[in-house]
C-alpha cells in the first residue's frame, strides 16, 4: 500500500484527504460541522499553532482521490520527545488494516524524528477509540465538549450575565479586537496563553512558553492563511495595565451558523472577580451584532476543568457527546 507525502502546495491532495475527513465526520461525529476546506488546507500546512509537520495519504483508485491521511505534528519548543498523530481512514475503506499501517507509518517518522512518544486524540465510544484501544494506547484526559444554541437564549440573558459579572470587577476594563493579534497586545497576550499552563494535562507534558514574538509568529496563523474572522475579547487591569482575562471566537465564512470557541484564560493573579464570566458574556453580546447568522458555538474543556465548566452553563451551554480523549503510546510498542 503506497504512503505518499503530500507537497503542502498540491491542493489536488489536500482537496482528496478533506473528502475523507468530510467522510469520516459524517459518519463519527455528525453533531458537529466538518472543517471546510480552506481551514483543513491551512490546518495542514501549519497546524494550529505553527509546529513542524508532515503530511502523508494513501492515494485511491481513481485521479486526484485518498482512502485516509494523516497529519504528524513535531513540537520544536516544547515536548520534543512527542509527536502527535490522528490517522483517519474513510469509513468505505476501514478494516482492511490501513489504519495499522499508517500508524506504524507515523511511529517510524516519529522515531526518525527522535521522538519516544506518540499522542492521539479521539472520540469517547467511536471507531477511532475501538482503535487506539487495540493499538495499545493508554487513554487520558477526558474532553467535554458543549454547545450554545443560541436559539434557545431569553433575549437580554448576555447584558444581564455582563452586568452582574462587571459588578465584580471593578478595575478592569474590556478591550477588543478583530483579526490577528494587534501589536500593542502581543505581550499581554503572552501572558493570558501561558495562564492555560494551569489547566489539566496529562502528566509528561512539558509547559508551553510564550512571548510577543511567538505570538506574533504562531498563534493566528489559521487567521493569516484564510478568511476565518477572529474575535477577541480582553479584561485589562487599569492599575498595571496586565490582560488579566481573554476569550476568542472564530467563525468560517463557509460554515456561517457556527462559532469556535478557541482559548478563554483568566490569568492567576486575577482570578475571582468573574472575568471569564465577564469577557465571554461581553463576547456573545458582540456576535449578535457583528456574526447575526451565528446560531450555535462550540467549546470543549477538560472534564475536570470545573470552574470553566460553571462559567459555560451559567451562560447556557450545553453537552453535546461524545466527548474526546487523549492517549499516547512509546514508540516503540506501536506494532
Amino acid at each position: 500500500m503506497p504512503i505518499v507525502r503530500m507537497d503542502p502546495a498540491d491542493t489536488d491532495a489536500a482537496r482528496a484527504c478533506h473528502d475523507v475527513h468530510v467522510a469520516a465526520q459524517s459518519a463519527d461525529d455528525p453533531a458537529e460541522p466538518p472543517q471546510s476546506l480552506q481551514v483543513f488546507s491551512a490546518w495542514l500546512r501549519t497546524g494550529w499553532e505553527s509546529n513542524p509537520g508532515e503530511v502523508w495519504f494513501v492515494p485511491g483508485e481513481a485521479d486526484d482521490t485518498a482512502v485516509a491521511w494523516y497529519r504528524i505534528e513535531l513540537p520544536d519548543l516544547e515536548n520534543r520527545d512527542r509527536a502527535f498523530a490522528m490517522p483517519v481512514v474513510h469509513p468505505a475503506s476501514r478494516r482492511r488494516g490501513i489504519g495499522s499501517q499508517l500508524l506504524r507509518h507515523a511511529a517510524e517518522r516519529a522515531s526518525e524524528n527522535g521522538r519516544t512518544v506518540l499522542d492521539t486524540v479521539t472520540l469517547q465510544n467511536s471507531p477511532g477509540a475501538a482503535f487506539a484501544r487495540h493499538a495499545g494506547f493508554t487513554p487520558g484526559l477526558e474532553e467535554a465538549r458543549r454547545v450554545l444554541d443560541l436559539r434557545k437564549v431569553p433575549a437580554g440573558r448576555f447584558a444581564r450575565l455582563r452586568e452582574t459579572a462587571a459588578g465584580k470587577a471593578a478595575g478592569y476594563t474590556l478591550v477588543s479586537w478583530t483579526g490577528v493579534t494587534p501589536d500593542e497586545h502581543l505581550g499581554r497576550v503572552a501572558g493570558a496563553f501561558n495562564a492555560m499552563n494551569d489547566a489539566p494535562r496529562d502528566e509528561g507534558w512539558e509547559e508551553d512558553v510564550w512571548d510577543a514574538q511567538r505570538v506574533r509568529e504562531r498563534a493566528d496563523g489559521i487567521l493569516r492563511l484564510t478568511d476565518v474572522r477572529g474575535y477577541s475579547v480582553a479584561a485589562l487591569h487599569d492599575a498595571t495595565g496586565e490582560m488579566a482575562a481573554l476569550t476568542e471566537v472564530e467563525i468560517d465564512p463557509e460554515i456561517p451558523g457556527w462559532g469556535f470557541q478557541g482559548l478563554t484564560a483568566v490569568t492567576r493573579p486575577h482570578r475571582g472577580y468573574r472575568l471569564g464570566l465577564l469577557t465571554k458574556a461581553a463576547m456573545l453580546q458582540w456576535l449578535a451584532e457583528a456574526e447575526p447568522k451565528v446560531d450555535r458555538i462550540v467549546t470543549g474543556n477538560a472534564a475536570s476543568n470545573k470552574h470553566m465548566i460553571a462559567v459555560n452553563e451559567t451562560l447556557g451551554y450545553e453537552l453535546l457527546e461524545p466527548g474526546w480523549q487523549f492517549h499516547q503510546l512509546p514508540v516503540s510498542d506501536v506494532r
